[in-house]
């Protein structure tokens, strides 16, 4: 007898404690569904990088949110998706959300590996984050008052976290979107020096845009101390996947929620609102 059949949906969200993770996890706990939160620092403990910890973490789950750490595009990401699907197959879980992201060949792989897992799947596949200047790499340097970033000029329609969130929870929780590829973005593109002025206005700070090469972001990321590994991310996305390849809008949203995505506006004004964005 499977997990599903066998007891109340427990929903294992790994990435718990990221930009997604987070919310799909409080999304799901305010609709009352259990969870389990998959992190090192959890009860149970759940670490990519140590299979150990995989099949306490699957036991007696239901489905799971996929979001592999650092990112699909690293190397050997295909061969830990396709390990861990076919440990939750084991486990009985019946069913996976995977988190993706658009014009990456890698993750495209991982997400072939998923549909291939004999699980029920579901790909969320999403451009870059507006969260990405809140709650990631660029928040000191917004904070500082200087962004410096390669490819300025290219459009971007970042997608909004909680729309990624609430189509992952849609996703988990109604088998209507199983074998579905949801491609997530915001309504429209931005430049990154754009999204930088909307920041700056609804912040109501100066923030200056600068264009840089790589070679200087990369030297810049470093200067922050950042995780090497995170480095190397960093500017493989801004070399390969934000080259223009992702500027066209999706209607992903529009089709997992019935209606339009979250603009970057509403994020900057609402983002503001916290405070976040003033430096103390």
């Amino acid at each position: 007898m499977t997990n599903t059949a066998a007891h109340q949906p427990l929903f294992l969200v790994t990435g718990a404690n990221g930009k997604t993770g987070s919310r799909v996890a409080a999304l799901l706990d305010a609709a009352g569904h259990p969870v389990r939160r998959g992190s090192r620092s959890a009860e149970i403990p759940f670490d990519w990088a140590d299979s150990e910890t995989w099949g306490p973490a699957l036991a007696g789950v239901t489905a799971i949110y996929l979001a592999f750490q650092p990112d699909l595009a690293v190397p050997g990401a295909p061969d830990t998706i396709r390990a861990f699907t076919a440990a939750a197959r084991a486990a009985g879980v019946g069913s996976v959300v995977l988190l993706s992201g658009r014009g990456e060949p890698e993750a495209l792989e991982c997400e072939a590996a998923v549909r291939e897992s004999g699980l029920a799947w579901t790909v969320v596949r999403c451009s870059f984050f507006a969260q990405n200047f809140s709650e990631g790499a660029f928040l000191g340097d917004v904070l500082a008052g200087t962004v410096a970033l390669p490819n300025g000029d290219v459009p971007e329609p970042f997608v909004h976290a909680d729309d990624i969130a609430e189509v992952t929870v849609a996703a988990l929780t109604d088998p209507r979107h199983v074998g579905e590829i949801y491609e997530l973005t915001g309504p429209r593109a931005l430049t990154f020096a754009e999204a930088v002025t909307e920041i700056a206005e609804a912040a109501d700070r100066e923030i200056a845009f600068i264009p840089i090469g790589r070679p200087e972001f990369v030297a810049a990321l470093r200067s922050y101390e950042l995780p090497e590994d995170v480095v190397g991310l960093l500017d493989y996305l801004f070399g390969t996947i934000l080259d223009g390849r992702n500027s066209a809008t999706a209607d992903g949203v529009q089709r997992a929620l019935g209606r339009a995505p979250r603009d970057f506006t509403e994020y900057a004004k609402q983002t503001a609102a916290t405070g976040v964005w003033t430096p103390q």
